[in-house]
């Protein structure tokens, strides 16, 4: 409790450099960008019509009993935060190395901006999902009240792997090749364009290790199937996204003294 509530007063206390920070992002990603924000909103329908096109006619890829477009861009959008998220994330400290010399600042700072940056982002890739989801008829229900829920699963396990990733980078710069290889290999053990049922029966409890598979199946059965989770899904959810963030935390903190001998 003692950690939790320093870590409660350290945020309040450098509230501003973290809104800094996150502004600092912002004025980057989108410098001399004409599209600017709308990116955020066309990536994902481009990604999903170029993947739908490939996956239903050459592969010939279905989801029975739901709409293919609704299930890809809900893949999509949850899958995309992780990467970009983790991605950024596992540099932070690194980049942020003449700073960190000069004055003293929470080292968590650094992965927690990047993951609530590109959060804001995630939050612009509900608008053209939504959007889906009415034009294909798949519809809202009730439930969807639950859905902030599947986000904050999924950003406690992004934070998790985040803090570990940035404490690995820092000492082991091929790090940033080796992560590049093991997303692309995530995104094929996560069904983000197949439906999990349509595989071995073995295969499939290898791929339902995945964390992200659960929090992606815990969003997509309230909005394609209009059904409340399981509490297996809950279950999964919860201690993945937990575990993620304990063992992150454990790792980064263990190491952050270190950090300045490896600028």
């Amino acid at each position: 409790m003692k950690t939790v509530k320093n870590i409660c007063l350290s945020l309040k206390r450098y509230s501003f450099l973290l809104e800094q920070l996150i502004s600092r992002d912002f004025k980057v990603k989108y410098k001399r960008s004409v599209l600017g924000v709308l990116w955020s909103l066309l990536n994902p329908i481009l990604m999903m019509c170029v993947m739908a096109i490939v996956f239903t006619n050459v592969f010939k890829f279905s989801t029975p009993g739901v709409n293919y477009l609704t299930y890809l861009l809900t893949g999509l959008v949850f899958f995309n935060y992780f990467n970009e998220a983790s991605n950024l994330s596992m540099s932070s400290v690194v980049a942020n190395f003449s700073l960190i010399n000069k004055i003293y600042i929470p080292k968590y700072i650094f992965p927690l901006s990047k993951c609530l940056f590109v959060g804001i982002n995630f939050l612009l890739t509900l608008i053209p999902l939504y959007a889906v989801i009415i034009l294909t008829g798949t519809g809202l229900n009730i439930y969807h009240f639950l859905l902030p829920l599947s986000f904050i699963f999924l950003f406690v396990f992004t934070m998790g792997v985040s803090l570990f990733l940035a404490t690995v980078s820092v000492f082991l710069r091929d790090m940033f090749y080796i992560y590049g290889i093991i997303i692309q290999i995530l995104s094929y053990m996560t069904p983000i364009m197949y439906d999990i049922n349509m595989l071995d029966p073995r295969l499939q409890m290898v791929l339902k290790l995945n964390p992200l598979y659960h929090i992606i199946t815990f969003a997509r059965t309230i909005i394609l199937y209009h059904q409340i989770p399981t509490s297996m899904d809950f279950a999964a959810c919860i201690i993945s996204s937990i575990a993620s963030l304990i063992i992150g935390a454990v790792v980064f903190r263990k190491n952050q003294d270190k950090f300045i001998y490896y600028v």
